[in-house]
């Protein structure tokens, strides 16, 4: 078998990810597909590449070597691809990375209307999405950092902080009695099913964190946040959300009271002009979004936060090595965008 790029593109997402299930993921194939895949690499190879184990996959001594020949030749063709397009289309795209966000409709169309042709790469890791973009796979990732998870920030990143908190609320069954009121105590769920992703990075960790405080042991199943709000809105289970979501009228958005959970949201670039360049039309599509959000408004509102123009950031830094992302100034946690 002879490599190709996309064998070394699946080898840096095993790595990037540490597991061959959110490897797949990313790469939008199946995880039997993608193990077959490494077996034939390393066949050909003559040896393993990874070491799998419960916790996940970790690079060989032989593995670490292979990667750090591939990493620059998947960055190098990716390059290619983007200014061979660039030049057929007449003018640069602006390949965009994001978590997920209530923001990004309303940032996409703002980057159009001032003269960018943005491409959009969705993923639920946020620290796959930076090593995306310090690879050159794209040019801007907005991600979120969850509360006591520091994220790996690859080495050159510039930040710029767009929410230094930002509370996480939660969502219900319309006709749950904690729906009655507009502030829900985690302990006043404890008898409830809760639905989590445990492949959003840090996520897991920060609300197995919030029960412990609450003392409470609820039983927990895991599934995408899509999957939740299907089941949320049947009455099966109730599930973190971001304070941007709106109420239906089968499930509704309470915020959870003490803010037990919270995010801060972070845009990356390689370069100061990419940055500025993106951060504007972010700023205003994300309080818009937050305008738009009742019980968000109602919380900015009792914190003394203006929406109406985005609120103080920090300036950007530029990451000297691959180290965690500096906690915010108050020593919170920080999520999905």
């Amino acid at each position: 078998m002879d490599l190709e790029v996309r064998h070394l593109r699946a080898l840096c997402a095993i790595a990037d990810t540490g597991s061959l299930h959110r490897a797949a993921r990313q790469l939008g194939v199946a995880q039997p597909s993608l193990s077959t895949q490494l077996r034939r690499i390393e066949q050909e190879l003559g040896g393993a590449l990874f070491v799998r184990a419960r916790t996940g996959c970790r690079p060989t001594p032989l593995g670490s070597l292979v990667l750090s020949r591939a990493r620059p030749l998947v960055a190098e063709m990716r390059s290619l691809v983007s200014e061979a397009r660039a030049a057929a289309t007449g003018g640069p795209e602006l390949r965009v990375g994001s978590t997920a966000s209530k923001a990004l409709a309303g940032w996409l169309r703002r980057l159009r209307a001032r003269g960018q042709d943005p491409t959009l790469h969705m993923n639920v890791s946020p620290n796959a999405l930076l090593r995306m973009v310090a690879d050159g796979q794209l040019d801007v990732a907005f991600v979120h950092e969850v509360e006591g998870s520091r994220l790996r920030i690859p080495e050159g990143l510039r930040l710029r902080v767009l929410v230094e908190r930002e509370p996480q609320f939660v969502y219900l069954p319309a006709d749950h009695p904690a729906a009655a009121h507009s502030a829900v105590d985690v302990r006043d769920l404890a008898a409830d099913r809760w639905m989590i992703d445990p492949t959003v990075d840090g996520e897991w960790d920060a609300v197995q964190h919030m029960f412990r405080r609450a003392e409470i042991h609820p039983h927990v199943l895991h599934g995408d946040y899509h999957t939740a709000a299907a089941l949320v809105a049947t009455g099966e289970v109730v599930t973190i959300c971001q304070p941007t979501a709106v109420s239906h009228s089968d499930m509704v958005v309470r915020r959870l009271r003490g803010d037990p959970l919270g995010v801060r949201l972070l845009l990356a670039a390689r370069t100061e002009t990419d940055l500025d360049g993106a951060l504007p039309a972010l700023e205003e599509a994300y309080w818009e979004s937050a305008r738009q959000a009742p019980m968000y408004r109602e919380w900015l509102e009792s914190t003394g936060t203006s929406t109406s123009s985005p609120a103080p950031r920090r300036p950007s830094r530029q990451t000297h090595g691959p180290t965690d992302a500096e906690p915010g100034s108050s020593g919170r946690l920080l999520r999905r965008a």
